[in-house]
């Protein structure tokens, strides 16, 4: 059926106004996916925002609104379990390039851990769960990284790095 501009009222589909959307087609088919190993939708919203931050490196509102239709949720259910983990971070305070975890279990307290990322706050003038300036490094600390005979550690993305001394981390996030 053509456009007739006499017939006011009726806007075209092709002129209506509709958002762009934040979500890839990737990311959603990617959700999608994960609905048969599920028993109902609301048990994928925590693996559809890690799938949204890993992409994303934030989990937007808008984002959330598109996660929660994808899920036949309430956005605020969605933005309930986001927060609720201290994992995710929003559009005010997306990751850097690189996230950086320092490990504060009583293994890595004991052999200079505290210190460790004392240091780190300092070479890279933020706080813990903080972004450098320069987008590149979001440092944050976690209760136990699971390698204690390598005490202190620490975790970039997702490679662990042991025996970490003042030295050796600023070598390393030189090199991020």
């Amino acid at each position: 059926m053509a456009y007739d501009p006499a017939d006011r009222g009726q806007i075209p589909l092709e002129a209506a106004s509709f958002p762009m959307s934040v979500l890839s087609e990737s990311i959603r088919e990617k959700i999608r996916a994960l609905f048969p190993n599920y028993p109902n939708k609301r048990a994928v919203t925590l693996p559809a925002l890690h799938l949204v931050h890993d992409e994303m490196r934030q989990v937007s509102i808008e984002a959330i609104r598109e996660i929660a239709q994808l899920l036949e949720l309430h956005p605020a259910e969605v933005h309930d379990t986001m927060t609720f983990y201290n994992f995710f971070k929003d559009e005010k305070h997306p990751l850097g390039k690189h996230r950086v975890w320092v490990c504060r279990s009583i293994a890595c307290a004991l052999r200079g851990g505290e210190e460790l990322l004392a240091h780190a706050c300092e070479k890279l003038h933020v706080a813990p769960g903080e972004t450098t300036k320069d987008g590149r490094i979001t440092l944050e600390f976690a209760e136990c990284l699971g390698a204690c005979e390598g005490a202190p550690c620490v975790l970039v993305d997702d490679n662990c790095h042991v025996n970490i001394t003042p030295e050796s981390f600023d070598a390393l996030s030189k090199s991020l």
